[in-house]
């Protein structure tokens, strides 16, 4: 229920002899929530002659500043421009699949997996299980144990999809908070050596060595992560399987998919990365789940292109505030106690924080990733040649825009040839960030956009 400053606000902005140009930019950001607000000005000048061309500023603009996307990633910030990084990052996969964007369509007929590296048990914790359409209980024992805290290790409960005890442990105190958080850090090491080990793999199946490989075989992937209700990170990546320039030539022949799907079961079971000792607790080894999913992508079925491009990209725009926690940094000072996260995710912040004390664990930087649960990686990452990126995305996006600006005489008009010859002179200063109470009311009703956008379960 808007409150009465927010109507007061709403009215005002509606009063304004500005208001139409308000509602502009409003539309031309696409729907932010969070637009970045702008005071300055740019010209355009003939280099030869010294000519004014073309002047904007935003003295003239409501309130006088220009608003623009934040351009965010994160759906729990601005869904609008999540959305925008999902279909980019969508583009993006599938181009690498199926041609496109740069990259020739020959590239569909290489080698190429979808897997799925997971994280391994930290603790039983309540899950949600079909079989043929049919919800099966949580963790049903006849001869369950009593742990030593006094909890029976069984659920008989047949979990909704939405439930909030999803992810949760039966019994928090036996749970392994500690090697939770420290697989969340060491995750981005892991998947390094997972690569290095899948070469070294290939080039033994192949009978060369690491060197004589390279000039062979380019082993191309596009990664994201994805949190469990747990508070894990698992992988999910697309690794294909190139000739030596990359898409544009083929692989040898003996480089097939079983011999892929050999080297990346072999990586993934062989690589490993340690946490020093601290605090009188021994060193500790982490390593992959022992769930590995490895699988064909094809043009027709059920993993097709199109699927597993919808996939990654959903993944992308996602963090670890879907499984209950903050998408905010946490400071070392605050009252964990007051925050409004799942008691789970209170937890693993807590032994992020406590591990993040020790000098020894430095360099894992877990007091400053305690929102992330120990994750620092990229959420999205791909190999140079997978195929094109999102930089060129956005430049292509940026010049269709810029089109549309001369074709509507919002900038002048430039010969392509001639553009070296104008010398463009821009001034910008931040001024601020975000929408009043009113004006998010009425950005919401210009752009067709919710308040607050709905979550997404995850499975545990």
């Amino acid at each position: 229920m808007p409150t009465k400053h927010a109507i007061a606000g709403l009215i005002t902005r509606l009063h304004d002899p500005q208001y139409a140009r308000w509602a502009s930019q409003i539309r031309r950001t696409g729907g932010c929530r969070q637009p970045i607000h702008l005071r300055g000005k740019v010209e355009h000048y003939d280099r030869s002659t010294g000519r004014l061309l073309h002047r904007y500023s935003t003295h003239l603009e409501p309130d006088g500043l220009l608003r623009v996307p934040c351009k965010t990633r994160r759906a729990s910030r601005c869904p609008s421009c999540a959305e925008t990084y999902r279909a980019d990052t969508y583009h993006l996969v599938r181009a690498g699949l199926v041609g496109g964007k740069g990259v020739p369509e020959t590239v569909a007929s290489h080698p190429c997996l979808f897997v799925t590296l997971t994280a391994p048990s930290f603790g039983e914790v309540h899950s949600r299980r079909e079989k043929d359409g049919k919800v099966l209980p949580c963790h049903p024992r006849c001869d369950a144990e009593t742990c030593s805290h006094g909890r029976v290790m069984s659920c008989t409960a047949r979990h909704g999809a939405d439930e909030a005890c999803l992810g949760e442990p039966l019994c928090p105190e036996c749970y392994d908070y500690t090697g939770s958080v420290l697989f969340n850090a060491t995750a981005p090491e892991l998947w390094r050596r997972f690569t290095l080990a899948l070469r070294r793999h290939l080039a033994k199946l192949a009978g060369l060595t690491q060197k004589d490989l390279a000039t062979q075989l380019v082993v191309s992937f596009a990664k994201v992560a994805e949190y469990q209700r747990r508070g894990v990170v698992h992988l999910h990546a697309v690794i294909r399987l190139d000739g030596p320039d990359g898409p544009t030539s083929p692989p040898p022949e003996w480089a097939t998919v079983d011999m892929l799907t050999d080297a990346v079961q072999h990586a993934a079971t062989v690589v490993t990365a340690k946490v020093p000792a601290y605090d009188g607790q021994p060193s500790r080894v982490l390593r992959w789940g022992t769930q590995l999913d490895t699988r064909p992508i094809t043009l027709h079925g059920e993993l097709t292109d199109q699927a597993v491009a919808g996939y990654i990209a959903k993944y992308a725009t996602k963090a670890a505030e879907c499984v209950g926690t903050l998408d905010r940094r946490i400071q070392p000072l605050e009252n964990l106690a007051a925050l409004p996260i799942r008691e789970h995710a209170r937890r693993l912040i807590a032994e992020c924080l406590r591990l993040g004390a020790f000098d020894e664990l430095a360099d894992l930087r877990l007091t400053h990733w305690a929102h992330m649960l120990g994750f620092r990686g990229h959420f999205s990452t791909k190999s140079r040649r997978y195929s094109t990126t999102l930089g060129a995305l956005r430049a292509t996006r940026a010049e269709h825009r810029r089109d549309e600006q001369i074709s509507t005489g919002r900038l002048p008009l430039f010969d392509e040839d001639d553009e070296d010859s104008v010398l463009v002179i821009a001034h910008w200063a931040y001024a601020g960030q975000g929408l009043s109470a009113g004006d998010a009311i009425l950005a919401a009703a210009i752009t067709g956009t919710p308040l607050i956008g709905p979550g997404d379960p995850h499975d545990a």
